[in-house]
């Protein structure tokens, strides 16, 4: 699946809101996230998954066909109990994306898309297992893009982080490269948990895209153009791009070199990218 099919395949930022707050659906859609995820798994208690799936299946016909593109639903783990249901929800609703939280193997995220084969899945890495298979994951069908789960991986791993996450570095260069080999687009970070902090979500932006992430997740709509603001390409990226998009039309495809760099696919990607976020693609 390619993923400049969807939105979500260049998205910088995606809103969490939870899916027991259907009146925050579509303020979360208007916030200006080029993605909103509606919750059905940590933001939801046990008791009120079904209330959340219902209250999603209601909202659903209101939504317009380009606000159904950037909506995404976090289904509960593969595996718990809840996970059928979610795949029949997301069946019965025709949704765009799906992200599967503590994402471990090949074979759970291509059981989905024979369940969801209109689908675009985000597995999400939060787990050591899943770390551990990561190429894998990255390689199977419907994939477009991973995320990391980076708080739960920490527990997962039992971290003690430092502000920065300085201890989560080997892991989100992981991520970077199984998506580069994995020819998907770039991976998205995880939260900052702080919705005040403006310079830690800043920083915590900047580095994501300096790592080669190409989104991140956000908790709050104040987080969102912070997120937005960081990951904006500078001009010297857009004009890179477009010089990358004029290079591939003139050898229709083949790969050629510019400026003595590799020009191929992933690079094709990465510069259609670049220009959708900046609004000239």
């Amino acid at each position: 699946m390619n993923p400049l099919d969807t939105p979500l395949g260049f998205c910088s930022n995606f809103l969490f809101v939870p899916g027991t707050r259907p009146e925050r659906f579509i303020k979360a859609l208007d916030s200006g996230a080029g993605g909103v995820i509606i919750d059905l798994e940590d933001a939801v208690a046990a008791e009120d998954k079904e209330t959340a799936r219902n209250a999603i299946r209601v909202a659903w016909p209101n939504f317009t066909a380009e606000q159904k593109k950037r909506l995404v639903i976090r289904s509960n783990s593969p595996g718990s109990q809840f996970y059928s249901a979610d795949l029949i929800l997301a069946q019965e609703l025709d949704v765009a994306c799906l992200l599967i939280p503590k994402s471990q193997s090949a074979d759970e995220m291509n059981g989905a898309a024979l369940v969801l084969p209109n689908t675009a899945l985000i597995p999400m890495i939060e787990t050591a297992i899943g770390l551990d298979h990561l190429r894998e994951i990255a390689n199977a069908n419907q994939v477009i893009r991973l995320a990391l789960g980076n708080l739960d991986l920490q527990a997962d791993l039992g971290m003690v982080c430092d502000s920065q996450e300085s201890e989560l570095h080997t892991a989100r260069y992981q991520i970077v490269l199984a998506s580069r080999v994995a020819q998907i687009a770039p991976p998205i970070d995880g939260v900052t948990p702080t919705t005040d902090d403006v310079v830690r979500i800043q920083d915590d932006a900047e580095r994501a895209k300096r790592m080669g992430f190409g989104g991140k997740l956000c908790i709050h709509p104040k987080q969102v153009g912070i997120v937005k603001a960081a990951f904006m390409p500078s001009g010297e990226e857009i004009a890179w791009a477009q010089r990358v998009i004029e290079a591939d039309k003139v050898s229709k495809g083949a790969a050629v070199k510019l400026d003595g760099r590799m020009i191929d696919r992933p690079v094709v990607l990465l510069a259609k990218r670049t220009l959708a976020i900046a609004g000239k693609y």
